[in-house]
């Protein structure tokens, strides 16, 4: 006998957990499936664990939306539940004359997002602020922090298991089909199965694109490829002069080589986009070093080479190609016409960011969607 279980969230990196969380809380019955030995193995745990305010992102996207929704539920929620962070700052910095224009342009896009604490500053208070730092001006963010991620994972996990809902790792789902009871989706591990599930949602992330195309049913047309951009992290040894995150100008599929630090103070440039690469193909290539040491000399002079060492590697999924925007793609049955399928696509930076907004919006798409 096939066993029927209310919804599935595939996937149990931060934003599946959150998906997991918002649907559990109002009172659905959640299993959330992930197919690695513990959540968060993926991007979730490969990224900068940074507190994004919202700030570049296009006006009326999704990224900017749930950013800045997203940074306001997760600073109240890390209060709440005692994950650690911190509220750093955050400072975007001109490195030439020419860019100091740019200042401004970013600031008015940040308004128009929502995000209205940014301040414009000369040369001289951002190396009064930070006496390391070289800049021409600098935008001051002070909503910008970093945050203990597998803390965060942990507590969505908690929150889900206390309104009775369950994370089972070591499940991986292997395919479906949609029918006219629910969506079948066949499930591996130890003891694979098959449920009837009334609700999925597909937060696979970098595996989202091939979990839709492996239910049948579900139309070709609606999946996008996603592709896979690699960034690579070089640590720093000893103490960085810096207080505060440091920020070069963006480009429009990256955010730059940046300084951030952890909440140990562990200093850490990156990261940088590279494309064409193999999923989990998490090496850092050590040749990289000069690079990244040119790049963040240019903001902190003092730096030395030797400093730097290969830290570590995350992979995004990457919806736009190289030097394009993409935005976040969560796709209900308005879209695909599949009763009781949720898709999420393109979720990568400011995914942890956004991760309590993005939960709450595929909670609202399941209410919607639900007889």
């Amino acid at each position: 006998m096939t066993e029927r279980i209310d919804v599935v969230v595939i996937g149990a990196g931060v934003v599946g957990l959150a998906t997991g969380r918002a649907l559990a809380r109002a009172g659905r019955d959640v299993v959330v499936l992930e197919q690695h030995d513990a959540i968060g193995s993926e991007t979730s745990s490969r990224n900068s664990e940074v507190i994004h305010a919202g700030i570049y992102y296009r006006l009326g996207g999704l990224r900017a939306r749930l950013c800045v929704e997203g940074k306001k539920l997760l600073y109240a929620f890390c209060d709440d539940h005692g994950v650690s962070y911190s509220r750093c700052e955050k400072l975007i910095v001109a490195l030439s004359k020419e860019e100091v224009t740019r200042l401004d342009a970013i600031r008015k896009n940040a308004q128009a997002n929502g995000v209205t604490d940014l301040e414009l500053i000369s040369a001289a208070e951002a190396r009064a602020l930070e006496p390391g730092l070289a800049c021409f001006a600098a935008l001051r963010s002070p909503s910008t922090g970093i945050v203990d991620s597998h803390g965060l994972m942990l507590a969505l996990e908690g929150e889900i298991e206390n309104a009775g809902g369950n994370v089972v790792v070591e499940s991986p789902v292997l395919g479906g089909e949609v029918t006219v009871e629910g969506i079948l989706l066949n499930v591996g591990g130890q003891s694979e199965m098959t449920v009837l599930v009334r609700t999925v949602i597909n937060c696979a992330g970098l595996h989202a694109d091939k979990v839709a195309r492996s239910i049948k049913g579900v139309p070709a047309e609606s999946i996008p490829t996603l592709r896979y951009a690699k960034g690579q992290y070089f640590t720093v040894s000893g103490k960085a002069p810096f207080s505060r995150l440091i920020y070069p100008m963006p480009s429009p599929d990256s955010q730059g080589v940046h300084y951030t630090r952890d909440l140990g103070g562990q200093a850490k440039l990156g990261p940088d986009i590279n494309w064409g690469v193999a999923l989990g193909d998490y090496s850092v290539d050590e040749g990289r070093r000069k690079t990244f040491w040119e790049g963040a000399r240019r903001f902190w002079p003092d730096l030395a080479e030797e400093r730097l060492q290969p830290g570590y590697a995350g992979l995004r999924p990457k919806l736009a190609g190289p030097g394009e925007e993409g935005d976040f793609r969560i796709e209900g049955p308005r879209f695909h016409g599949v009763k009781g399928l949720i898709n999420l696509f393109g979720i990568e930076s400011p995914g942890l960011t956004s991760c309590l907004a993005i939960g709450e919006e595929a909670r609202r798409i399941a209410e919607e969607s639900t007889d």
